[in-house]
């Protein structure tokens, strides 16, 4: 076992403040017997989405009144949890999402882990779980993207995709917050997160099903909100659809998210929608990245309320061009069909391949996200 300082292999987070936690040390626990070349080279050659996982992990374990301990950098193993742990029985959970791409000059960057690194503690904050430090957040998966720099695919559209999550794993019956958390992060050689790659997606208006109401937990990024979701996401594919598209709870009226996107509407003057975060919204951060890029290049933005009423009369009368969903694993993905059991209609006048704003949008992002064109606001954070 190696013991190292997080100043050791990185000296620039010696600035980092750690929120009470700069003695805390990582071990690095090299796997100790890693996939082969020539296997790993297989793996990541078509490796689709979620299915290819690396070689080691990050763990770290918090008590109460002790605090956050035992960093370390491990071999990925199954875990071992008492038929009690907290997290089986009142899904104390949460989890995030992002990415880390190969560089044109070999080495990888992340995509604004500062960004995830904050609505994770929100999220922790929402569901009483303890926070983890922002730094020790960033330095978590920066250690991760180190260690399994190979499994990055060379491929065009490949990237590996970060999870880091924190369960309640302390062994109790009974509805009170967690005293015990164990927090991870897992890596997945990934491509496009839909077969189709960036071309447009049906999806399905739920009708019955709602993913979140306000006071509820629809600003966090936990577990509950996507399981109350996948029945209506089967109901969609029973359907022919790729996706999901939810209501308000309330009214049943307005467009609020996909089951994992944000939705952005493109109209005839070139301006963009997209719904508000009033709570029952998770606030993406794709979804932020669009509205900045897309003000930068001088197109209004509105965050308001959107019927699918309205929807489907702009639609009709040419007002609403485009439309599209974005999210870390399908970046900016066209919408081009609507359906519910009273039928179906195209979501734009672009159609079902998405329209010059659309692919205007999702360029500039993933050429800043691939370091492929200039970075103005400082999102991509250098790994090695």
């Amino acid at each position: 076992m190696i013991r190292v300082s997080l100043v050791s292999l990185f000296p620039s987070t010696k600035d980092m403040p750690m929120d009470g936690h700069d003695s805390i040390r990582f071990d690095l626990q090299p796997h100790p017997a890693p996939t082969a070349a020539d296997a790993r080279a297989a793996l990541v050659a078509n490796p689709g989405f979620g299915r290819v996982f690396t070689d080691h992990m990050v763990v770290i374990d918090y008590t109460e009144g002790q605090g956050w301990h035992d960093a370390r950098v491990t071999a990925r193993a199954p875990l071992t949890l008492d038929p009690a742990c907290a997290v089986l029985h009142y899904a104390q959970e949460i989890f995030e999402g992002l990415k880390a791409y190969r560089t044109p000059t070999g080495g990888a960057a992340m995509f604004r882990p500062d960004a995830n690194a904050r609505r994770f503690y929100k999220s922790a904050e929402r569901m009483a779980m303890a926070p983890l430090p922002e730094a020790l957040f960033l330095e978590s998966v920066r250690r991760l993207v180190q260690v399994d720099r190979d499994w990055i695919p060379s491929a065009e559209g490949g990237s590996l995709y970060l999870r880091p999550f924190m369960i309640a794993n302390e062994t109790f019956l009974g509805v009170k917050p967690s005293a015990q958390y164990l927090y991870m992060v897992i890596a997945s050689s990934v491509g496009s997160y839909f077969k189709g790659g960036a071309d447009g997606v049906t999806v399905w208006v739920s009708q019955n099903d709602t993913r979140a109401a306000s006071g509820g937990t629809g600003a966090a990024k936990c577990g509950g909100n996507y399981a109350a979701s996948l029945r209506a996401q089967a109901e969609a594919v029973r359907n022919g659809c790729d996706q999901v598209v939810f209501l308000d709870a309330v009214e049943r009226r307005r467009v609020e998210e996909l089951g994992g996107m944000n939705v952005f509407f493109v109209f005839q003057d070139g301006s963009l929608l997209t719904p508000p975060l009033d709570g029952t919204i998770l606030p993406g951060i794709t979804r932020d990245s669009i509205i900045t890029l897309a003000r930068d290049a001088g197109l209004a933005v509105r965050e308001a309320h959107y019927t699918l009423d309205e929807w489907r009369a702009d639609a009709a009368s040419g007002k609403l061009q485009e439309v599209f969903a974005c999210g870390t694993a399908a970046v900016i993905t066209p919408i081009g069909r609507i359906r519910n059991p009273e039928g179906e209609f195209v979501a734009g006048a672009a159609g079902t391949a998405g329209g010059p704003v659309t692919q205007r949008l999702r360029k500039t992002l993933v050429d800043i996200q691939r370091g492929t064109a200039p970075d103005p606001h400082g999102w991509v954070h250098t790994v090695f």
